[in-house]
């Protein structure tokens, strides 16, 4: 219960709805505990009717007798009937505030999950993967809501009933009580052996279903390399032995929970016959009357079924610890990029980086090595270099997706943490390296980061980008829809989209992170001249591991293993006769043939 304790919150904050939900529990009960009293008055009636009927034998009080008997009897009918009633109506709302209160929690936990895991940085998703993150926020929070809904309706009923039930019963007969109630023990016994059982293997179905929701996601995610490597068959077999070990592991946790209802059965079964013997002795002995054996038979009736929940709801318990402890691993990381003044300014857009190292902390790779560059506000720079080279993890700083091992990253001569992260952010615009396009249309891919803004907008800054004439024509034209991570657009294109994102925000910073790559120098030198005005008044950081990229740049800085190789203009790096020379010449080479 430790795990779920995080749920009290929401508990307390439906604390109007789980008083109602419990008042009503109490009140339906106390409807199905009435009809056994009502039961207990008419055998006995029964019994005393019988003895006066053959005592007025052959008298016309005899008549009366029997007329007088039909009319209780009938009125003990009504009166079970109007309380079965009468608590079907009470169940009714049970259901309307406890399960509803459960829908309610479910739609909070899932949002905040939703809403931290974006607060946490690109290191948590570098090693958590997509299909983990997923079932936790679905089959896990699913779980969960089976303990917040039915098996807290379940707890209360039991505990309602049975304060309600034995007390009752021990008022009437505590040795009686006794031997009905003997059972009960033996059952906790049970229960508290092979919850621990439970706990360890909904544990590990919990976690064989993440890796099966990575497997299926990865496996239609990448369904083009699947099928050109003729990786289907291989792909299934994956899958289904996933599917077969997860499998196997909820039939060994059903044959588990399958002990209970037997066991529970044979408990009941146990009490009735105490009951009957026991209550017999107490009858013959002339403490009891025989309707107070058919209330206490009723009675053991009525705890059969929540007793019967008690192993469900035990079940339903451990599952939702094992799931709440998976997402309270989650909820308990924290980012460790916080702004320390959260500083909301505009930004001009002059950028320093002194003596920046930066290691990654999954992997421990040395990414940068003492770094300063200095980026005047307007200024463009072209930062090229080969793989590895630290490229990109200059454009991962400088949006503060990650802090700076050692040194100063500066915006406005002000430390990037002193500036709010949304703030900053929204005056940056990123063309990733890795491209990614939302499943809508290109107008709304275009607006992403403006939901507001104009057409007249959207179609410039798809000019600007040099796509307008590919968009022109599609059928649906900008209301096309690309499919999933734009899965009907060729490399280019998808790269020229997620370059007009970047431009219709007007953004003080621009930051084109090898977003050329898949495009032909042709199409590159195109819209890099589209690109000479709108970096004319904004700095630009143009990240590139061409040389013809850099043909805009105001500076060109050359990186290789995290360090800066050479620095300066293009002439002033040709004259030089170092790498960048070399490099110029190579990539030069190369196109010509």
């Amino acid at each position: 219960m430790k795990s779920l304790a995080y749920l009290n919150k929401y508990l307390w904050k439906y604390k109007g709805t789980l008083f109602l939900g419990t008042l009503f529990t109490i009140i339906s009960n106390l409807f199905g505990i009435i009809p056994a009293q009502i039961v207990r008055h008419s055998l006995d009636l029964v019994k005393e009717t019988l003895d006066l009927y053959f005592l007025f034998d052959g008298t016309k009080v005899q008549a009366n007798i029997y007329q007088d008997f039909s009319y209780n009897i009938l009125i003990y009918g009504l009166l079970i009937l109007a309380m079965a009633l009468l608590k079907g109506v009470f169940l009714f709302l049970v259901r309307q505030t406890l399960i509803v209160m459960s829908r309610l929690i479910e739609y909070d936990l899932k949002n905040e999950i939703y809403n931290h895991y974006q607060t946490l940085p690109l290191s948590f998703y570098r090693r958590h993967n997509t299909g983990d993150l997923m079932a936790r926020i679905s089959e896990d929070v699913s779980k969960v809501r089976m303990y917040v809904g039915p098996s807290i309706m379940y707890g209360l009923n039991l505990i309602t009933l049975f304060i309600m039930v034995i007390s009752y019963m021990v008022s009437v007969s505590p040795h009686l009580t006794f031997y009905v109630l003997l059972p009960l023990p033996i059952l906790s016994i049970s229960i508290f052996f092979v919850s621990s059982v439970m706990n360890k293997r909904s544990e590990e179905i919990q976690r064989n279903l993440s890796q099966l929701s990575t497997n299926a996601q990865e496996a239609f995610s990448g369904i083009r390399v699947l099928k050109a490597y003729v990786q289907e068959t291989f792909s299934t077999r994956q899958f289904e032995k996933q599917s077969e070990s997860y499998r196997n592991k909820s039939l060994s946790l059903t044959k588990v929970d399958s002990m209970f209802t037997p066991l529970i059965f044979v408990l009941v079964g146990l009490s009735n016959i105490l009951c009957v013997y026991v209550g017999g002795q107490e009858v013959i002995a002339g403490r009891l009357t025989p309707g107070n054996i058919a209330e206490f038979l009723i009675y053991v009736n009525m705890l059969t079924w929540p007793v019967t929940a008690l192993g469900w709801t035990t079940s339903q318990i451990q599952r939702a610890a094992a799931s709440q402890e998976r997402i309270n691993e989650f909820l308990n990381q924290k980012t460790d990029l916080i702004s320390t003044e959260n500083l909301e300014k505009e930004i001009a857009g002059d950028v320093e980086f002194k003596h920046v190292t930066f290691i990654y902390p999954d992997s421990g790779i040395v990414a940068l090595k003492n770094f300063n560059l200095r980026i005047k506000a307007g200024e463009t720079v072209a930062i090229l270099g080969g793989t590895g080279s630290g490229k990109s993890t200059l454009a991962s700083l400088l949006t503060r997706m990650y802090d700076a091992s050692s040194g100063d990253i500066l915006i406005d001569q002000t430390p990037i943490q002193s500036y709010q992260i949304p703030a900053l952010r929204r005056q940056m615009g990123y063309v990733p390296q890795d491209v990614f396009l939302f499943s809508d249309t290109i107008s709304n891919n275009v607006r992403f980061g403006l939901p507001d803004l104009s057409q007249e907008k959207v179609v410039q800054a798809v000019r600007d980008a040099d796509l307008y004439a590919n968009i022109v024509d599609f059928p649906e034209g900008f209301d096309t829809k690309i499919g999933e991570r734009g899965i009907t657009l060729s490399g280019g294109q998808k790269q020229r989209l997620s370059i007009a994102r970047a431009v219709a925000r007007e953004p003080k910073i621009l930051i084109l992170d090898d977003c050329l790559s898949a495009v032909d120098t042709q199409t590159e030198a195109t819209i890099l001249n589209n690109l000479k005005g709108i970096m004319a008044n904004r700095t630009s950081v143009i990240i590139s591991h061409r040389v013809s990229s850099a043909k805009l740049a105001d500076q060109i800085v050359l990186l290789d293993d995290g360090a800066i190789v050479e620095q300066g203009t293009h002439e002033e790096l040709m004259k030089r006769n170092g790498a960048y020379r070399e490099l110029y010449e190579k990539q030069l080479q190369g196109e010509e043939a």
